[in-house]
């Protein structure tokens, strides 16, 4: 199936959505890429914590918890306009078809500045019970809040 690539800028503590919901939830997704890309590269120093979730997020915060069900992926960008001191960055998601909405958080722990996100998603089609298996998924995420 094809690939869907999204994109975006994220200032300090800021929150985005990425519209996938259909009428009738036939179309799954599962992310292929996630990246981070400073927004000033060689100017700042910047700790950025990027978080795609699966329900709508009302605050972005820097801490990780592979524990919470509702995060898709997490990425880690630490940077130094300091040559001698590089950069580095960790991203992880998971494996996992969704059908719905997602929702994405930007936390700098360092000095406050924006990011830029880049998502590639693999659009895959659903059978009815998978469709029905990943709308409960996320009403049960959801009400678990």
């Amino acid at each position: 199936m094809p690939i869907k690539s999204f994109k975006g800028k994220l200032a300090d503590g800021g929150l985005d959505t990425v519209p996938l919901s259909t009428n009738n939830g036939t179309i799954g997704y599962r992310i292929k890429k996630f990246e981070l890309f400073p927004s000033e590269p060689g100017v700042n120093i910047g700790e950025h914590v990027v978080k795609i979730y699966s329900i709508p997020q009302t605050t972005a915060t820097g801490t990780i918890d592979f524990a919470d069900n509702t995060i898709l992926a997490s990425a880690y960008l630490a940077m130094n306009n300091q040559p001698v001191y590089g950069n580095d960055i960790i991203t992880v998601f998971e494996n996992m078809t969704f059908n719905q909405d997602i929702y994405i958080t930007h936390k700098d722990n360092a000095t406050g500045i924006s990011v830029n996100y880049y998502i590639e998603l693999e659009m895959v089609k659903l059978s009815l019970d998978e469709n029905t298996v990943a709308t409960l998924k996320d009403i049960r995420n959801i009400k678990s809040r």
